[in-house]
């Protein structure tokens, strides 16, 4: 099975990717969503957060709000919650792998991740795929996303681009490199092109 990691900046179309990969026959996994999952209460990952960072990150239900918990870390302190969430995504993201692999040994699993290449995982992976786009195009995806003015989704993507590596330097760890700045029909000529070369190069 060839083990495949998908990055890049913020707002730049990962998902987009991602969905055009699957729609090819990959297998996907979406680390962002395994670390939501890690969040609930009860998980050893939520004692852990919520001591660290305090109840204030809580809802009513006790559930921890994303959104408070991203405006208290970003941008100086991801590296402490990163070190918290990122061993036990991994550990789950390794058992997904292991499933896929019994599964279907001659495929192709794809894991996105934000802070893949900043966390060093791109070792666990055969092949590294990175998304880039241009600055306004970031702000306004993420405005479109979040229903955020322009104004205001600028200063949260410089905000959390802070806590990223620029394209440029994430690019630098990457087998392919998908610019996302162009219209939707360029990406999927690109997507089209990766997907043929995986398919060819086969597992490590």
């Amino acid at each position: 099975m060839l083990r495949v990691g998908l990055t890049g900046g913020i707002a730049c179309g990962k998902s987009t990717v991602a969905q055009m990969l699957v729609k090819r026959g990959a297998h996907f996994l979406q680390a962002d969503n395994l670390a939501h999952q890690l969040y609930a209460p009860g998980e050893p990952t939520y004692d852990k957060v919520v001591s660290r960072f305090g109840r204030e990150i809580l809802d009513a239900d006790s559930t921890i709000n994303r959104s408070r918990l991203a405006n208290l870390v970003f941008p100086d302190r991801i590296n402490e919650l990163n070190a918290i969430v990122h061993p036990a995504v991994i550990e789950a993201q390794t058992r997904w792998m292991a499933e896929v692999e019994r599964v279907d040994p001659n495929g192709v699993a794809v894991v996105e991740a934000a802070l893949l290449i900043e966390a060093g995982a791109q070792k666990d992976f055969d092949k590294v795929i990175v998304v880039t786009c241009d600055f306004d195009g970031k702000v306004e995806r993420y405005a479109q996303r979040t229903g955020l003015s322009l104004a205001a989704a600028r200063i949260e993507v410089e905000r959390r681009s802070a806590a990223q590596f620029p394209d440029g330097k994430k690019a630098q760890h990457a087998d392919f490199v998908i610019n996302n700045s162009g219209n939707i029909e360029a990406t999927e000529h690109a997507v089209a092109k990766i997907w043929q070369e995986l398919k060819v190069s086969g597992p490590h």
